[in-house]
């Protein structure tokens, strides 16, 4: 089992995601951050194994929302840096993806 963390700004994108499907319809919100809570949660069993496509990073795709979950991984734990929408500009997400590329020292 790998150790997962998500970052403040992944965190920030959960939070965004959540606002936009609640307003889609009441309670979709919480769907929406118990689905992707649980994609990050399988991190901790797969960290490693998905591709990556952009900025070095990993990227795991939701199961039943269209994001993305962009991770950092050095074979022991996995920092969730984005999980961003797929419908986004790809030149936003690479754009946001390269500002938040830096791993933080542990």
């Amino acid at each position: 089992m790998h150790d997962v963390r998500i970052g403040a700004s992944a965190e920030r994108d959960l939070l965004v995601g959540f606002d936009f499907y609640e307003t889609q319809a009441a309670g979709l919100g919480q769907y929406f951050l118990d689905s992707l809570f649980s994609d990050i949660d399988a991190l901790a069993l797969y960290a490693g194994v998905h591709p990556k496509p952009l900025a070095g990073l990993h990227r795991s795709l939701s199961r039943r929302f269209p994001f993305a979950i962009y991770y950092d991984f050095d074979g022991r734990s996995a920092i969730v840096l984005a999980v961003l929408d797929c419908r986004r500009n790809p030149r936003s997400i690479r754009s946001t993806l390269g500002a938040r590329r830096t791993r933080p020292k542990q």
